[in-house]
């Protein structure tokens, strides 16, 4: 009896001393863990991009030079990306050592640009009256500076662009045109034809010309079907050359914007889609980082209220 009493007791040993053990191994480990991990934690800063550890005061990885720390705008308050020049929650510029105009470096007491010349408290539009912080009007387009009026004439040299307006002008029409509504207006556009050829006949005939040669005039207007498919041919060449005009990363915000808006061509209505959040803007002006591209899209007549900066 007794030696069945130790044997089981033996065996009750074997089992349970290695289990606590184990335990008392893994709370050891923890115990050690801890330290180590609050002090990796505090001796750099992991980046949300590529995963490297950084120097805690770091704004950018030093890996993949992507931001990895918060700035806060100066006028509201909000939380902005350290390498954004524009609060899109105020619609403030907040570079102070950089001319939202040309990109220049400013110690941050300048009354003028030194680069430029532009005016730290912002330009007034001759043409629409608005206050603009940019150097290109953000309401109209106008271009205001010099730089950004040479730049739009170079671009217009670009053969790209120049097919561009073309396809713009030609849309705008198509937009203006007053599409058949019904037979009637057919019927009644070839009697108000006929009426001018025989108007024409006879005051050439009092002038003495006997067998006089009206000209004709071609009509080009459509019905609403054959409107809405030319308008769709021309949208679809339109988004085809914005594709290629559209704005690539830049290492400057101002430049990447002064370039977005001397690409904008006048007479369609367009949004600029950023790369940094894919959201739609009026324009680049609103958008707090066009140094990642973007570019521009023909806006349709229900999609204004996608624009997001305009909000």
């Amino acid at each position: 009896m007794n030696s069945d009493f130790t044997s089981f007791g033996e065996t009750t040993q074997r089992t349970v001393r290695p289990q606590k053990t184990l335990e008392k191994a893994r709370d050891n480990y923890q115990q050690q863990q801890q330290p180590q991990v609050a002090y990796s934690q505090a001796a750099g800063k992991k980046c949300p991009y590529c995963g490297a550890v950084n120097d805690p005061e770091a704004m950018f990885c030093a890996q993949c030079g992507q931001p990895i720390s918060q700035a806060t705008c100066p006028y509201c308050g909000a939380e902005v990306d350290v390498d954004a020049d524009f609060c899109e929650t105020c619609h403030h510029y907040i570079k102070k050592d950089v001319c939202s105009y040309c990109g220049a470096h400013l110690s941050g007491n300048e009354a003028y640009c030194p680069e430029c010349g532009s005016p730290r408290g912002g330009l007034v539009c001759p043409t629409c009256h608005t206050l603009n912080d940019f150097a290109f009007c953000k309401q109209c387009g106008t271009a205001l500076t010099e730089e950004a009026k040479m730049m739009v004439k170079e671009l217009h040299k670009n053969p790209e662009y120049q097919e561009l307006l073309e396809i713009v002008q030609d849309f705008s029409k198509l937009e203006n045109a007053l599409p058949y509504n019904s037979e009637r207006d057919i019927v009644k556009e070839q009697m108000n034809s006929k009426l001018r050829e025989r108007v024409l006949t006879l005051l050439a005939k009092d002038e003495g010309v006997e067998y006089p040669v009206i000209p004709k005039i071609e009509s080009k207007r459509m019905t609403k079907e054959e409107l809405d498919e030319q308008k769709a041919i021309k949208l679809k060449m339109l988004s085809a050359i914005l594709d290629k005009l559209a704005v690539p990363p830049m290492p400057s915000p101002v430049k990447a914007r002064n370039f977005a808006m001397a690409s904008k061509p006048a007479g369609v209505r367009l949004a600029w889609v950023c790369n940094f959040k894919h959201a739609m803007h009026s324009s680049p002006c609103g958008c707090a980082k066009p140094h990642l591209g973007g570019k521009w899209i023909v806006l349709g007549k229900n999609n204004s209220a996608e624009i997001k900066d305009d909000k």
